[in-house]
């Protein structure tokens, strides 16, 4: 099958093919990660399967989730052709992975590619990638909307993060999280604190809440507090004035007199808390500082802090990404960003569901197979580049 536009049945030829244009597609590659601190793969092989089943032909590269726990046999008895190398399966229509790549090299002139892209801060991609005619999707781009929840690769695996922070904390905690009563005495429950109640934040509630913890929470946006009760948790109040979240369901950033406020109010909670993890995340800008040296000195020795915005630019002083800090007065930093790799087994199998939903969603029936239909409000959200240039409004050029 080319990649020629080709209308649906019965419909009209639009006038502007940037506002409205479709292509039809069904080849796919599965590509290896080459970061070698990558542990997850696009798509699983029971996906796969399922996909065929619709029309859909797969190629995987070899190995590529070996390190989820799935070999090359189990692709290839999914239906896959496994080849060894990348390059080898760029006569595809549409490529899956998870981290953006380094070039565009190589790929075929109007293929869609599905991956991360971080496109506030890889503009240089994005225009190789409107420059060589690719369909570039990013990941990040998809709408927080009801309709797109099942592909939303930010909540699942932001989902899986939260509960390995967690049990990360609780690993490195000198302490036991629940109360125990023995014959030598009562142990009192660990205090934990979460800071940022979006989908990592209330994972590692519930998380905690299971292991036995006393678990304190804050958000700036108030309209999470029903949410931290019904997990059990407190939910800590601070006065920031006029709040709220974005149209995405991100918390809105903090003007400076805010962030003063929140961080003295939570400087107290921090104080009595064995573990703090900050999940406090501003999509396409810097991470915000809550917890400085100052609140760090007054924390318990042996206190762990987990900073899942490392990558961001950290929500705690000293923090560094993928790096374990222990501070001088003996509190623990560890980094929390991408901490689902820790479960690349159902952290894979989630993404596959992501990323099946996607192709599913904008799967023709009558043709059997994908459509790039930018009359479809989700793929207008995440579509970055088609027809040689930047066509999203958040990237293209004035």
């Amino acid at each position: 099958m080319g990649l020629c536009p080709k209308p649906r049945k019965g419909s009209v030829a639009p006038l502007d093919p940037i506002d409205f244009k479709e292509y039809v597609m069904k080849s796919i590659l599965i590509c290896r990660e080459t970061d070698p601190r990558e542990t997850r793969v696009a798509m699983i092989p029971d996906d796969i399967k399922k996909l065929i089943g619709m029309g859909f032909s797969f190629k995987v590269v070899s190995g590529a989730g070996r390190k989820s726990g799935f070999d090359d046999a189990d692709y290839e008895k999914a239906g896959a052709v496994i080849v060894q190398k990348e390059q080898d399966g760029y006569d595809v229509e549409i490529i899956l992975r998870i981290l953006k790549p380094e070039s565009a090299d190589g790929l075929r002139p109007g293929c869609l590619h599905l991956s991360y892209l971080d496109p506030f801060n890889e503009k240089e991609l994005l225009n190789e990638f409107a420059k060589k005619q690719i369909q570039a999707v990013s990941l990040e781009m998809i709408p927080r909307t009801t309709l797109a929840q099942k592909m939303d690769v930010q909540s699942s695996q932001t989902s899986l993060a939260g509960y390995v922070a967690v049990l990360n904390a609780a690993a490195r905690l000198p302490k036991i999280l629940p109360m125990m009563v023995t014959p030598s005495g009562t142990i009192n429950p660990a205090r934990v604190f979460i800071i940022g109640v979006g989908v990592a934040g209330l994972q590692a509630i519930a998380t905690a809440k299971r292991l036995g913890a006393r678990v304190d929470a804050f958000d700036t946006r108030p309209v999470v507090e029903e949410q931290v009760k019904s997990l059990g948790a407190s939910f800590v109040k601070i006065d920031l004035g006029e709040m709220g979240q974005t149209d995405q369901g991100y918390a809105r950033e903090l003007t400076p007199e805010q962030i003063r406020k929140q961080q003295e109010a939570q400087a107290k909670v921090c104080e009595r808390s064995n573990i703090v993890i900050t999940t406090a995340k501003v999509f396409g800008r810097k991470a915000p500082r809550l917890i400085d040296k100052k609140v760090l000195d007054r924390m318990m020795p042996g206190a762990v802090v987990v900073d899942m915005a490392c990558s961001t630019g950290g929500n705690v002083e000293g923090s560094k990404l993928f790096e374990e800090v222990v501070t001088d007065k003996g509190v623990v930093i560890l980094s929390g960003d991408l901490l689902e790799r820790q479960v690349p087994y159902d952290a894979s199998k989630m993404l596959s569901g992501n990323f099946t939903a996607f192709l599913t969603h904008f799967y023709n029936k009558e043709t059997k197979e994908l459509e790039v239909n930018l009359g479809d409000e989700i793929m207008r959200g995440c579509l970055l580049t088609q027809g040689g240039k930047i066509i999203h409004d958040r990237f293209k050029e004035d």
